[in-house]
């Protein structure tokens, strides 16, 4: 028999054994990859494809000429926002924005998620995760609307009673200063519910006889927390941390955008919502200066991600790989 060269006539005898066992595979199994071509459909489409798009930052694009007729230009837009007197407020709001969320944000779920796996009542177990999973399921719209009205220094329930209180009218949503706050806590209050749900099932699968074995022992339900619940959920919490360290300057652009107004801009600013007014809404569209703004926060995300899960894989923590 002749062989190829390099490849013995055992390898090459195994190529139909392999072939037929990926197509009984793929036929046994074939709801399933069916089911799995749909996510990777949309990502070809939406996450991939418009890749091809990213090379409009390198480009001085006009969009009569399309992607490959306008003129390279190389790192000028770069250079041109690094230099902006726009920059530095940018990153600083959405940098201060986004890790007082991440910090703010992130132990709110695990002790909500601690408080329900022992409450002892199914009926108020059920009621309590009704009642903290409901807000997530509200369009940021009406999240928004909500907000503006419940601060409404006139008609509204908190803005109205701050005003009675300090005895002169107060316009929370004109002060720069508050507007993180708002934006954080609404957001922790909408969220914390949903985003428990991965810490109960972390906790659901902690082996009961642990449990069983402190009570034997005289454990407390905070002894039992410290050294039983929190250790078992800590590879889920890490996940969670690196997952949301990738999306440090991604701040919620949709929110953000509608809780602006003119008085509070100075802090409320971020680089979205300054990404979306050059890029779309502005008389001048500059979709090159835009798209540069935009890879950027791209590849800072990336590094960020990146460093956090070496930092946890040095740690010898869980890590993403």
């Amino acid at each position: 028999m002749r062989t190829e060269p390099g490849i013995s006539a055992q390898a090459i005898r195994a190529r139909p054994k392999s072939a037929s066992r990926l197509r009984s595979r793929l036929l046994r199994n074939w709801q399933l990859y069916v089911l799995l071509g749909l996510p990777i459909l949309y990502l070809i489409l939406f996450k991939y494809t418009p890749m091809y798009g990213v090379q409009i930052a390198f480009k001085n694009f006009i969009a009569t000429k399309g992607i490959s007729g306008s003129e390279w230009v190389g790192v000028k837009q770069f250079v041109r926002f690094f230099n902006s007197y726009e920059f530095t407020r940018l990153m600083t709001n959405t940098l201060v924005l986004s890790v007082y969320s991440l910090v703010a944000s992130f132990p709110f779920p695990i002790i909500l998620a601690l408080s329900l796996n022992y409450v002892k009542g199914k009926r108020f177990k059920s009621f309590a995760q009704m009642v903290t999973y409901a807000p997530h399921f509200i369009s940021v719209v009406v999240m928004v609307g909500l907000i503006v009205t419940l601060l409404d220094s006139r008609t509204g329930l908190i803005g109205n009673g701050l005003s009675k209180v300090v005895g002169e009218s107060v316009n929370i949503m004109g002060k720069p200063e508050w507007f993180k706050s708002i934006y954080v806590w609404s957001g922790i209050w909408q969220n914390v519910g949903f985003s428990c749900i991965v810490y109960l099932a972390a906790l659901s699968a902690i082996d009961p006889a642990l449990h069983e074995a402190a009570v034997v022992d005289g454990a407390s339900k905070l002894r039992r927390i410290w050294h039983i619940d929190l250790p078992g959920i800590l590879p889920v919490a890490i996940i969670m941390l690196i997952l949301n360290t990738g999306h440090v300057l991604d701040v919620g652009f949709e929110k953000v955008l509608l809780l602006q107004n003119p008085l509070n801009l100075r802090t409320s600013e971020v680089i979205d919502t300054y990404v979306y007014k050059v890029g779309l809404a502005s008389q001048a569209v500059n979709y090159s200066y835009s798209t540069a703004i935009g890879l950027f926060k791209s590849a800072i995300n990336l590094v960020l991600l990146v460093a956090v899960n070496q930092i946890a894989r040095k740690t010898k923590q869980v890590s993403l790989w």
